[in-house]
């Protein structure tokens, strides 16, 4: 069963970074599922200025929309006030090129919340659920000592 800790539907869109929105990605959903286990849901069709001079996707863009999908979940997962504070670690692998203006699916989730940090998980997929890119990150987080 999805429940939503705390609204952030005012992020939804380009998740409150315009660059999000400038290389075409955009939030869509987000949730959490038993205790912790947030999830972001985001479409992504990239745009021009997403790709190198031949339409491919350079791997830093899709660290970018994979770094800010998990980041996404985790909020979406932090009770209150409390949110994520930076990213301390991330590694990204694509497996497949991804094209300007081809249509893909952005996944994120919490895999474990810790006090301090927490730990989190990203895909992107095309229409057919091929793997084209996936991500996995360490969190900082900065909780509100007010709730305590």
């Amino acid at each position: 069963m999805t429940k939503r800790v705390k609204d952030m539907d005012r992020w939804l869109g380009d998740g409150g970074m315009p660059l999000i929105g400038a290389i075409g990605a955009a939030f869509e959903d987000y949730g959490v599922e038993g205790d912790d286990a947030g999830w972001s849901a985001a479409r992504w069709t990239p745009t021009e200025l997403a790709c190198n001079p031949h339409g491919i996707v350079q791997a830093g863009i899709h660290a970018l929309v994979l770094d800010a999908s998990m980041n996404f979940a985790i909020n979406a997962a932090l009770p209150g006030r409390d949110r994520t504070r930076g990213t301390l670690e991330m590694k990204t692998e694509t497996m497949r090129p991804a094209m300007l203006g081809t249509d893909f699916t952005v996944r994120g989730e919490v895999v474990r919340m810790a006090r301090q940090v927490a730990y989190a998980e990203a895909r992107v997929l095309d229409v057919d659920g091929k793997l084209i890119s996936r991500s996995t990150g360490t969190f900082m987080l900065k909780r509100d000592q007010t709730q305590a």
